[in-house]
């Protein structure tokens, strides 16, 4: 009888850091490493390249969320240009640390739920 698996959804998948494949195995090996395989079902992790993509999701999500607390800070209690600096510190490099991660591993399951393949000029 022929069975056919149906790949987990990616965002969710992407979110936990687990295989796009099979939902089970882990994809990352370090905080940002891919790891070569899944040590489940064995797919190859080796053509996922999500280059610069979350690290411009992470820029462009913690700017706004940044820019939006200082402006917010400013007008609702005009704080000192220390505090300003120490709270737009924190929450910069607080939420690039929390949100790249699973951005990256989103930005791979997807790249392998819609088959993303390295761009090709024919000759």
């Amino acid at each position: 009888m022929n069975r056919t698996v149906t790949p987990p959804a990616p965002i969710p998948t992407g979110l936990r850091g687990r295989c796009p494949a099979c939902g089970e195995g882990h994809l990352f090996r370090g905080f940002l490493a891919v790891r070569p395989a899944c040590e489940v079902c064995g797919q190859d992790f080796s053509r996922f390249d999500s280059a610069d993509g979350p690290a411009f999701f992470v820029m462009s999500i913690t700017g706004f969320v940044v820019a939006g607390t200082a402006l917010w800070m400013e007008f609702t209690f005009e704080p000192p240009i220390w505090v300003h600096a120490a709270v737009a510190g924190t929450l910069a490099i607080g939420l690039s640390l929390l949100l790249v991660r699973p951005l990256k591993g989103v930005l791979a399951a997807v790249q392998f739920a819609n088959k993303a393949e390295q761009g090709r000029f024919r000759s």
